[in-house]
């Protein structure tokens, strides 16, 4: 029941997802960058598809970049280890006991938290059940939600649209995204690009808050 080994699949592209029922625009003014389970538990996983993996930390690394040049949030979702039963509930029926302790829980080197960004808890596939992110994205006055990490059909796709159902837009980035197949990975971006949110890559995504820090003035 642990996470089983994932094996080597061609990422999805832009034009085999529907067209957003959106026109939303990103701006850095509103925008957090979510960190989805980047943990050493769940990359592992990923021993088979080192090239997929490895493009899709580059696509993270790249947008965390620029958040901190724009001062837009960043949080990480870790969920812990060594959980207790009764913490751990119905999840065990699917997926066993989960993380262990040490390094299982860490995020990957690649992408590893930097004093200031934000470390969110995790215990159900949502970013938001059980914790208190919806609170702190209205802290920092932030209602848009740039979504990033695996798995892109259970937590990104669950948590861009509880995010969509707390008025908070979520934007899920299909190549900074990673999933266990190629067909769950269209399923997700295909659901929220239906449903719940806007569909966008890497790259729309630093045109976007390009263009806007620049029509602010933030950046020259």
């Amino acid at each position: 029941m642990a996470i089983p080994r994932i094996p080597s699949h061609t990422m999805p592209v832009r034009s085999e997802i529907p067209d957003n029922r959106v026109d939303w625009q990103l701006d850095p003014t509103r925008a957090a960058l979510l960190v989805h389970d980047m943990q050493n538990y769940f990359i592992d996983a990923y021993i088979d598809a080192p090239e997929m993996i490895s493009s899709v930390i580059d696509n993270i690394g790249s947008l965390r970049e620029r958040a901190a040049e724009l001062g837009i949030p960043v949080v990480y979702t870790m969920q812990p280890g060594d959980q207790h039963p009764s913490r751990r509930g119905i999840l065990a029926d699917f997926w066993g006991p989960g993380l262990g302790t040490g390094r299982d829980t860490q995020i990957i080197d690649a992408l590893a938290p930097r004093p200031g960004d934000i470390e969110v808890t995790k215990w159900r596939y949502s970013a938001f059940q059980r914790t208190d992110l919806r609170e702190l994205l209205g802290h920092h006055g932030r209602d848009q939600l740039i979504v990033t990490g695996v798995y892109a059909h259970m937590g990104c796709m669950l948590s861009a649209a509880e995010a969509f159902m707390s008025d908070v837009r979520p934007f899920l980035v299909l190549d900074a995204t990673a999933d266990f197949s190629r067909e769950e990975h269209i399923l997700a971006a295909t659901y929220a690009a239906k449903r719940c949110g806007a569909v966008v890559t890497t790259e729309e995504v630093a045109l976007a808050l390009e263009r806007k820090a620049v029509a602010a003035g933030a950046v020259r």
